[in-house]
């Protein structure tokens, strides 16, 4: 016996069915919310990665500041060592040439010792004549040692009588006309000079020609 399906009710298992959630509703995933996850994802590991070259790049900034540094200080310590070393040999150099100097004039100073024992021979009582002849002899003898001690220390003199007048050698003290000398040229040397091998120590004072009047 069969009972009668009564209108506007359903069987049980279609009231199951009707009030179960469809599978496609159950599975359906959130696309706009995995993308937010995934962009969020991919922004921090982008940060991470600037972050880390970031500290990369300052890190070797930092090295090469602190090479840098070293370079610099390396720079100031030869830099004051050079300095040090030039002072040193300045010094040296200086001593050396006062050393140098005071020998010569050491030497040349003992070489001038012997022509001052001469003039106190000469000036002894016990040596005195009356004699001109021999007094002029003695005083001759005096001056060509001293001469001789000059030209050993390399002093020449300069006698440019007749020679073309040179400003750089003479010192013009006058003019006149001349019928033998040419003009510009010596006509007189008044006082000779002196120089030592090529270094002027005195000018001779000369007159110069003006020609023929």
């Amino acid at each position: 016996m069969k009972w009668p399906n009564w209108p506007g009710k359903k069987s049980g298992a279609n009231d199951k069915s009707a009030n179960m959630p469809r599978t496609s509703e159950l599975e359906e995933p959130d696309v706009e919310n995995q993308d937010q996850q995934n962009q969020s994802s991919e922004s921090a590991a982008e940060t991470e990665r600037e972050g880390a070259e970031i500290s990369e790049g300052l890190e070797k900034e930092s090295r090469e500041y602190d090479k840098l540094q070293d370079e610099v200080q390396d720079a100031k310590d030869k830099h004051l060592r050079l300095l040090a070393e030039f002072e040193n040999f300045r010094r040296r150099s200086a001593k050396e040439s006062f050393e140098v100097i005071a020998s010569a004039n050491a030497k040349l100073l003992g070489k001038l010792t012997e022509v001052l024992d001469n003039f106190n021979l000469a000036f002894d009582p016990k040596h005195k004549t009356d004699k001109p002849e021999e007094m002029e002899k003695g005083m001759r003898l005096i001056y060509n040692k001293f001469k001789e001690i000059l030209s050993d220390e390399g002093l020449t003199e300069v006698d440019p009588q007749g020679e073309a007048f040179d400003p750089n050698l003479h010192d013009a003290l006058m003019q006149q006309p001349s019928d033998t000398v040419p003009e510009n040229h010596i006509i007189q040397v008044l006082q000779k000079g002196y120089k030592a091998k090529s270094r002027i120590l005195k000018h001779a004072k000369v007159i110069v020609s003006t020609g023929t009047p």
